[in-house]
C-alpha cells in the first residue's frame, strides 16, 4: 500500500480569498443584502444535501448525477442574481471581466473532457456486451475469444484519456484565479463577486472530484480552505472533506477503479478471467454461470448510469454558455466604442 500523499494546496496570485470580501464601511441596502444571504443560504442548504449518507455512495452515478444538477442550480442562481443586480458595465472591473471569461471557456474544455471520458467508457460497455455474447452458456465454447474480449475491455478502461490529462492543467489555472481581482467600489459589485466566489469553489471542488475519479488517481485532488464569514463555510467543509478523505481512503487502498458502478464490473471481471486463463468447464460450473449472469446485471447499470451522467454534463455544458449570454447581456454600456472593446474580449475568449 503506498503512502497518502499530502493534499493538492492551491496557491493564490490574487491575495488572500479568505478575508472578508465585504471590508468594513462598506453598506449593503437590505435588499442587497437579502439577494446575497439568500443565494449563500439556499448554496449552503445544497451541499448540505450532497453530503453522502455513506462511504459507498461516494462517486456512484446517481451521486454524481446528484451533484451536477446541484452545480447546474448554482450557476442558474448566478444567472438570477446578475439580472436581479442589473449591473451597468461601469460597475465591473476590466480585469475581473477578462479573467472571467477566459475561466468560463476553461471550464467548458473541462465539461469536454468530462464527456470525453464518458463517451470512452460508452464505448468499453460495447466490449461488455461482446465479452458477454462469448461467455454466453448457449454459444459455443470459445475459451481463446473469450479471454482475448476480457483482455481488450480491461486494456480499455485502463488507458488514461489525454484530455482529462489536459483538464489537470486546466484545473490549476481555475484554481489558482478562484478568488477574482476586485471590483470598482461599487455595493452591487461587492455582492456578485461573493456570491461568485463561492460558485468558484463548489465548481472547482465537484470538477477535481469528477475528475480524479474517472482518472482512478488522487494525486491531483484537491482542497480548498473557506473562510467561516461565508454562510455556506461550513456545509462545504463538511463535504469536501468526507468526499476526498473516502476517494483518497479507496485509491490509497490498492482499488483501481474508483466509480462504484465500475468497479463493480471490474470485480466481477476478476473472477471470470482465471476461469477462462486456466481451463476451467465454465458451462457445466455454476459459479461461472452466476458471476456471468452478475456481469450481465452489472453493466446494464454502468450502462444505465452513464447515460444519466452524460445527459447531465451536457446540461452543465448549456448552463455554462447560457450564463455567459447572461453575463455580457448585462454588460450594457452606452457609447459604441465601449460595444466593440466588450465584443473583442467576447472574440478573444472563444479562440
Amino acid at each position: 500500500m503506498s503512502r497518502p500523499q499530502e493534499p493538492h494546496r492551491p496557491s493564490f496570485p490574487f491575495g488572500n480569498p479568505f478575508r472578508m470580501i465585504l471590508p468594513k464601511g462598506s453598506y449593503l441596502s437590505p435588499r442587497l443584502l437579502d439577494l446575497l444571504n439568500n443565494f449563500e443560504n439556499t448554496l449552503a442548504e445544497r451541499l448540505r444535501k450532497l453530503k453522502p449518507k455513506g462511504t459507498e455512495d461516494v462517486l456512484s452515478f446517481s451521486w454524481m448525477k446528484s451533484v451536477m444538477e446541484c452545480l447546474c442550480e448554482t450557476h442558474k442562481d448566478i444567472k438570477i442574481l446578475i439580472t436581479d443586480l442589473e449591473l451597468p458595465v461601469c460597475d465591473w472591473d476590466d480585469k475581473w471581466i477578462d479573467v472571467y471569461l477566459d475561466n468560463s471557456v476553461k471550464l467548458l474544455d473541462i465539461c469536454i473532457a468530462l464527456s470525453s471520458e464518458l463517451s470512452r467508457l460508452n464505448q468499453g460497455h460495447l466490449l461488455l456486451q461482446f465479452v458477454l455474447r462469448n461467455l454466453d452458456p448457449a454459444s459455443p465454447k470459445q475459451p481463446e475469444r473469450s479471454r482475448s474480449s476480457l483482455e481488450s475491455w480491461r486494456k480499455h478502461i485502463g488507458s488514461e484519456n489525454p484530455k482529462l490529462l489536459k483538464s489537470l492543467t486546466i484545473l490549476e489555472s481555475l484554481t489558482e484565479s478562484i478568488n477574482l481581482p476586485k471590483v470598482k467600489n461599487s455595493a452591487k459589485g461587492k455582492v456578485l463577486m461573493r456570491a461568485m466566489y463561492g460558485v468558484r469553489v463548489v465548481t472547482v471542488f465537484v470538477c477535481s472530484v469528477f475528475v480524479s475519479g474517472f482518472r482512478g488517481s488522487a494525486d491531483k485532488l484537491i482542497d480548498l480552505p473557506v473562510a467561516d464569514s461565508y454562510l455556506w463555510s461550513k456545509a462545504f467543509t463538511d463535504l469536501q472533506s468526507f468526499v476526498n478523505g473516502e476517494i483518497r481512503n479507496v485509491l490509497y487502498g490498492g482499488r483501481v477503479a474508483v466509480l462504484k458502478e465500475l468497479e463493480a464490473v471490474d470485480t466481477i471481471m476478476k473472477k471470470l478471467y482465471p476461469m477462462t486463463q486456466n481451463g476451467v468447464e465454465p458451462f457445466e460450473d455454476g459459479t461461472f454461470q452466476t458471476s456471468v449472469s452478475d456481469l450481465g446485471k452489472s453493466a446494464e447499470k454502468l450502462s444505465e448510469g452513464l447515460d444519466l451522467l452524460t445527459k447531465e454534463v451536457d446540461g452543465f455544458f448549456q448552463v455554462v454558455l447560457s450564463g455567459r449570454d447572461a453575463l455580457l447581456g448585462n454588460l450594457r454600456v452606452s457609447p459604441m466604442k465601449e460595444d466593440d472593446v466588450q465584443m473583442q474580449r467576447v472574440l478573444r475568449s472563444f479562440r
